[in-house]
């Protein structure tokens, strides 16, 4: 299964503040351990939302709204996709993380085709997989 380890904005984080090489170095590690085991498919860190947008659609309209957004608890700084057995293996994984002070990673499972049932018919499966398969390439560059 595939799961998104959300990791929260904070204070800092939303403010520019970079990490440090201390703190770079032990996420570094870490990632290098989820990569060398197979279970790292993808990760990145997220500009602080003064540099973001959101766009709010309703009753047939597009409303955009410029960031900064305020709550950060309810933010996201980063992100990790994972390819694990189960949620608990990707728990196990979270557990070795270099995070301290009080911070709260999500991790969520994500849907795969099959669990969309007979609404995601073969004809969407096809195009479904032209697109990843596109896209597979275009990260190949």
């Amino acid at each position: 299964m595939r799961v998104m380890v959300c990791v929260p904005a904070s204070a800092e984080s939303e403010a520019g503040v970079m990490p440090s090489t201390e703190e770079l170095e032990k996420m570094t590690r870490f990632n290098e351990e989820l990569v060398k085991a197979g279970v790292m498919l993808d990760g990145q860190g997220l500009t602080p939302t003064s540099q973001a947008k959101r766009i709010r659609f309703e009753a047939g309209k597009r409303t955009i709204i410029d960031g900064p957004f305020a709550e950060t608890k309810e933010l996201i700084a980063g992100y990790w996709i994972w390819q694990v057995k189960s949620i608990e293996e990707a728990v196990a994984w979270l557990e070795r993380a270099p995070f301290d002070g009080g911070t709260e990673v999500t991790i969520r499972p994500i849907f795969g085709l099959e669990d969309f049932g007979a609404e995601m018919t073969p004809e969407l499966r096809e195009r479904e997989a032209a697109m990843a398969a596109e896209m597979s390439r275009r990260s190949e560059r």
